[in-house]
């Protein structure tokens, strides 16, 4: 059995509490493999573990325009967490089907991502998967030096529509826990997002934004470019718990946080991912 778990908007420091919360509940035995469904508010620049805070935000600009931020405890780049879906999965890398290979794992547990999107009327492809496997292509896609954005070019095993990338996903594991948690776009405000980011000059800035309109997409621009109507969020929401379930071959039993898990997240919210310690370590 899988829970289901959907937090509603949270504050970036709880969303990010949640997720190790639920990591740690799952590493002693305490909860069974989880997907959750969440928001944020306010809406939120988060980065990844190993991006440079100072250099690559600009925090006058998040502050002008009310934008929350956290730094994740996951890889990647910057993403702009807004018109969006966001999920995590936590399950243990014992689990039965889930490769011990860090990127195939990722292709497993993202097959609930790809058929989320079908599910919609997408035809969504899994980069560098054998066509004839699971019709996807390899996009070859580089990505541009310097971007601090998200979203701008597909790496393996992520999901693209019309060759645009339109998820961003990150993993990380933990004393055999694996936790994946990622954005499934609604919109999205390119203009924002790199607003609040910092670029060596205004040039720069005009061409990676550029580029990331190129290489992103958002699912109500799929629409549109399809002559459908507008994806409402709740329905995104029900086209990807069905896309999970199947994708996992699980049934997904709503659920709720356990109390443990909600006293431990309140703690992490406070003594980690609000503080300046955590989101400004490098």
């Amino acid at each position: 059995m899988w829970r289901f778990i959907h937090t509603g908007n949270r504050s970036p420091a709880e969303n990010m509490a949640i997720d190790e919360a639920m990591l740690t509940a799952h590493q002693e035995g305490m909860t069974p493999p989880t997907v959750r469904f969440y928001g944020w508010s306010p809406a939120t620049l988060s980065i990844g573990y190993f991006q440079q805070a100072s250099k690559e935000v600009d925090f006058e600009a998040l502050r002008s325009r009310g934008i929350g931020f956290v730094r994740r405890a996951t890889g990647g780049r910057a993403v702009l967490h807004d018109r969006e879906l966001t999920y995590s999965i936590i399950v243990s890398e014992s689990y039965p089907g889930i490769p011990a290979n860090i990127t195939e794992a990722y292709r497993v547990l993202s097959l609930g991502l790809l058929q989320g999107f079908r599910n919609l009327g997408l035809d969504a492809r899994m980069t560098g998967v054998d066509a004839a496997k699971d019709d996807a292509e390899e996009t070859g896609a580089s990505r541009p030096a310097g971007s601090s954005a998200c979203f701008d070019s597909p790496s393996r095993y992520e999901l693209v529509v019309e060759g645009r990338k339109i998820a961003g996903s990150a993993q990380m594991r933990a004393k055999g826990v694996i936790l994946q948690h990622g954005s499934i776009p609604l919109d999205l405000d390119a203009g924002l997002l790199f607003d609040v980011l910092r670029f060596s000059d205004d040039r720069a800035k005009i061409r990676m934004k550029r580029v990331f309109e190129n290489k992103a997409v958002a699912v109500n621009a799929c629409m549109r470019s399809k002559n459908k109507s507008p994806v409402t969020l709740p329905e995104l929401e029900s086209a990807f718990r069905a896309g999970f379930a199947e994708g996992l071959g699980a049934e997904l039993v709503s659920d709720k946080l356990s109390d443990m898990e909600e006293e431990r997240a309140r703690r992490l919210s406070i003594d980690k991912y609000a503080s300046d310690g955590w989101n400004f370590r490098r």
